[in-house]
């Protein structure tokens, strides 16, 4: 039986119409490295909840949105055209129900942020403006390059097991990122900077990671994604010969 995974779509304005869509790079690397099929969840708040019980795992992807501040208590909004409160809404509900149920969950780039809010953490809302901080928001026009390695990060805990390395080169393409981690994350992987790019949740039922780089892209090349999204993959594995029917 096939392994399904649910990965959140985002709500996109485009022509005076509001279309639900995500970067197919998240759902070729399900498909291509994991051998688990995708399947899109649209951003209609809390009644996708109703789709937990026929998944194998959830995937919170990257999005150019940001979490809304109001969410982690923050009075000042710095990205104020930059929100999707559709996906948050969905995304939100979606992880916390996920981990309440023991569902595997991998998180990244927004996806980690958005664990961190729906379990009580806070963002930075800019993270090149505090001090000591480098500029972790890769802006070059060719997507190449834009995605390839800027950074080292430096892995410990269950995230070191599974890469298989306690010292990676990662890409870094994000504006955004944890300021202080929700009770009960473990942080397991930080850049020179000191900015937290990977966390597992201490507590979950299974396994439940975010990571703030993008593993997803060319996963296929890269042996610490094959090996992140092969643990990822395991686990949903694992998942679905559990609810499989007698």
């Amino acid at each position: 039986m096939a392994v399904v995974v649910g990965i959140p779509a985002c709500a996109i304005a485009s022509k005076g119409q509001v279309h639900h869509s995500a970067p197919a790079r998240y759902g070729a690397a399900l498909l291509d490295v994991a051998g688990c099929v995708p399947v899109l969840i649209p951003p209609v708040g809390e009644a996708a909840l109703a789709l937990l019980p026929r998944l194998d795992g959830l995937l919170l992807d990257g999005s150019p949105s940001n979490v809304e501040p109001w969410r982690y208590g923050a009075a000042e909004d710095l990205t104020p055209d930059a929100h999707d409160p559709a996906r948050d809404a969905t995304t939100l509900a979606l992880a916390r129900a996920a981990l309440d149920a023991g569902l595997p969950l991998l998180a990244i780039c927004r996806g980690i942020q958005e664990l961190n809010v729906a379990l009580g953490g806070t963002l930075s809302q800019r993270v090149h403006a505090l001090p000591g901080r480098a500029r972790h928001i890769a802006t070059d026009a060719d997507r190449e390059a834009r995605y390839a390695p800027r950074h080292s990060v430096l892995l410990s805990g269950r995230l070191a097991e599974i890469i298989g390395a306690a010292e990676i080169m990662v890409n870094s393409v994000h504006e955004q990122a944890i300021d202080r981690p929700a009770p009960g994350l473990s942080v397991e992987a930080t850049a020179p900077d000191g900015t937290i790019e990977g966390v597992r949740v201490a507590a979950a039922k299974g396994f439940a990671i975010g990571v703030q780089w993008h593993p997803e892209w060319r996963a296929g090349e890269n042996e610490a994604s094959r090996r992140l999204f092969a643990a990822f993959a395991a686990a949903c594995r694992a998942r679905s010969s559990l609810t499989l029917p007698e």
